[in-house]
């Protein structure tokens, strides 16, 4: 039986049909998402600060270290990939990563419901901060409860203000500025100052506050989270593996020492929590 031949028509027809089909297909550049570029640049562009000592600062040569920038070297390395480390500040981290100035922030920052609309948070957090004081050790705080009826010093509008005020009753002092804040402490205007942990455990770290501690359980505790844009799973998944190696492995707590922080109860939580997992 002779075969049929599609006529000239036809196949004109389908050749159309499939360049219209093609069109709509997406290429392989579309199917790419951040992982991929990332491996394809070979550098991890990271935001961090770097006015927070010790978790982002600048050493005497300018290079930004720290608690965080580990991390991210950390990060870095289980990715095959160099490291980019840029600057941010909280009112532009955010903005810089979702208009992929960045790849990653690992910036101090808190995991909240309002971020996450603008960005993916990684789950676990790696970190986490709360509220404490800083207070001459000659003082022996040893509760909060100790603060009824005394004068303290914290920021004007702080989140934690209305809380501690109901909670232990002392006499508030606000200041718009840390500088202030601190300054009044060393005048004598307040017994200590009340603010959050991890910038304590920074000031902490200057010589001229050797006679004072963070001497409380910290409170009001939340974890910070590494951000990546909206929906990039596959980022999200191959850090999140990262972070819980992390605290199975205990590396925050050796990364605290290694920067002369605290060991945080968050830390020794999360370590507990992952090694009982495996």
């Amino acid at each position: 039986m002779p075969v049929k031949r599609a006529s000239p028509l036809w196949a004109g027809f389908a050749a159309l049909l499939w360049v219209g089909v093609s069109l709509l297909l997406p290429t392989a550049e579309a199917w790419a998402d951040d992982l991929d570029e990332i491996t394809a640049k070979g550098v991890l562009v990271v935001g961090t600060k770097a006015d927070y000592q010790p978790f982002g600062f600048r050493d005497a040569l300018g290079a930004i270290v720290g608690f965080e920038p580990d991390l991210a070297q950390e990060l870095a390395a289980g990715l095959k990939v160099k490291l980019e480390l840029v600057p941010v500040i909280s009112s532009n981290r955010i903005p810089a990563l979702v208009g992929r100035k960045l790849d990653l922030l690992i910036a101090t920052m808190n995991d909240t419901p309002e971020r996450r609309k603008l960005v993916d948070i990684v789950q676990p957090g790696y970190y986490a901060s709360g509220v404490n004081v800083l207070a001459p050790r000659s003082l022996r705080l040893h509760v909060w409860q100790q603060l009824r009826g005394k004068p303290i010093c914290t920021i004007d509008g702080a989140f934690y203000v209305g809380d501690i005020k109901q909670r232990y009753e002392p006499e508030i002092l606000t200041f718009k500025s840390t500088a202030e804040m601190y300054d009044a402490l060393t005048r004598g205007r307040c017994i200590s100052v009340v603010y959050d942990d991890t910038a304590i455990i920074g000031q902490l770290q200057n010589p001229d506050w050797r006679e004072h501690e963070m001497p409380l359980l910290s409170i009001m505790v939340e974890p910070w989270g590494m951000a990546v844009r909206l929906g990039e799973a596959r980022l999200e998944k191959a850090l999140s593996d990262q972070v819980r190696d992390w605290h199975r492995t205990g590396r925050i707590s050796v990364l605290e020492d290694r920067w002369h922080i605290p060991h945080s109860a968050f830390a020794e939580d999360m370590h507990r929590k992952y090694s009982e997992t495996q």
